[in-house]
């Protein structure tokens, strides 16, 4: 029989509740782990939110003070999923209190965040993961095995797209996400952040970068009330935009490799389309997270006309078999995430970690770190000179 693993999620919007049904659905897809969740407290600090997640979800108990949470001997593990500027503050805290951690990314507003949380991780002894969830998609990791394993030739250049509408309409409420001191780079930290790890989980370390931002709706109205998700608030107070709508990037890879990463939040007509083309020197592989399961593909000797085909994962990718027989059957956005709950609960189990660590966390925001930098300046940032702070 599996050990009970106390488990609390802090911050209980969207993500918490996606969090909580990963953890529940755990003994499903993974029947062998040795440790099972057991939901123990929940914290909010919305009234009422984190009573109605105990009864909705099973928590023994609910909280709107997340400090509960670190002083409690039940909890062995804990899911941040609060707004940006409380990461640091509670991710420290957590690690400190000798929890494990899994925590949403950005991990803060700035590199120096993500440090002081991976920092404390790394001094308690615990385990760390982050919502880089992307990468766990087994079509990624197929993607990856071909670029690692010289199928491509030489990577020569990849552009990664991160488009999405969410905050399109004008009325969108003004909430802590457009702030800068509570949701830091804006499009950077929420779309970008996965952009820049997809680009080094595929290619390696970024040498460089220069970078362009702009606001595209520069004011928006104040909500009158508790928000959650993308909620609308017109004929509230107008407030200012403090932070980006969009992000385009150029790339120098340590392998020579050029790339393109471009992310935007107000992109009408584009509903969550993220994905990559990663070209080399023999064939390209491309990836759209609208279409999970599928590749496509060009590999060969035949280069000019080459063709390109669909290639639909199975069992033999990633952790695909797990949640489905056979190719072509589809999966998830939630499925991701249940696969980033297992290599989390995994490496608590075996004290290694699997997936994504907190050093993957600090990488991808000394990349943000330098987009932003690059804005100001308009020049080139080396990534080794930049964001030692």
């Amino acid at each position: 029989m599996a050990d009970a693993l106390g488990v609390a999620v802090v911050g209980f919007g969207w993500m918490g509740r996606v969090h909580t049904q990963a953890y529940a659905r755990l003994p499903h897809h993974y029947p062998r782990l040795p440790l099972r969740p057991r939901l123990i407290t929940v914290a909010e600090e919305v009234p009422g939110r984190a009573e109605e997640a105990a009864e909705r979800f099973g928590f023994a108990s609910a909280t709107r003070d997340w400090r509960e949470v670190a002083a409690d001997p039940r909890v062995q593990a804990v899911s941040v999923t609060a707004p940006n500027f409380l990461h640091r503050e509670i991710g420290v805290a957590m690690a400190q209190a000798g929890k494990h951690l899994w925590i949403e990314k950005p991990v803060g507003l700035t590199a120096g965040d993500a440090r002081a949380v991976a920092d404390a991780v790394a001094a308690a002894g615990v385990q760390g993961a982050v919502g880089f969830n992307y990468r766990n998609a087994p079509a990624v990791e197929a993607a990856r095995e071909l670029i690692v394993s010289g199928e491509l030739g030489a990577v020569t250049h990849v552009r990664i797209r991160l488009f999405s509408d969410y905050a399109a309409h004008p009325d969108s409420a003004l909430t802590w996400r457009y702030e800068r001191a509570r949701g830091g780079s804006g499009v950077l930290g929420d779309l970008a952040s996965h952009g820049a790890d997809l680009a080094r989980f595929l290619l390696g370390d970024i040498a460089s970068l220069t970078a362009d931002t702009a606001v595209f709706v520069p004011e928006r109205a104040r909500p009158s009330a508790a928000t959650a998700g993308h909620a609308l608030a017109s004929g509230g107070e107008p407030g200012p935009v403090e932070n980006e709508d969009y992000v385009g990037c150029l790339l120098r890879f340590a392998s020579g490799a050029r790339g393109v990463l471009e992310a935007c939040r107000v992109s009408v007509g584009e509903q969550n389309s993220y994905g990559f083309e990663v070209h080399g020197t023999r064939g390209a592989v491309f990836w759209d997270f609208r279409r999970m399961n599928e590749l496509r593909v060009s590999r060969g000797t035949t280069y000019q006309d080459q063709p390109v085909s669909t290639v639909y994962v199975g069992p033999g990718a990633g952790e695909f078999a797990a949640f489905q027989p056979g190719a072509a059957n589809a999966m998830g956005y939630d499925d991701l995430k249940v696969i980033e709950a297992y290599r989390f609960v995994r490496s608590i189990a075996e004290g290694t970690p699997y997936g994504t660590t907190l050093a993957d966390a600090v990488h991808s925001a000394t990349v943000l770190d330098a987009m932003a930098e690059s804005a100001r300046s308009g020049r080139w940032v080396s990534l080794e000179a930049c964001c030692t702070g």
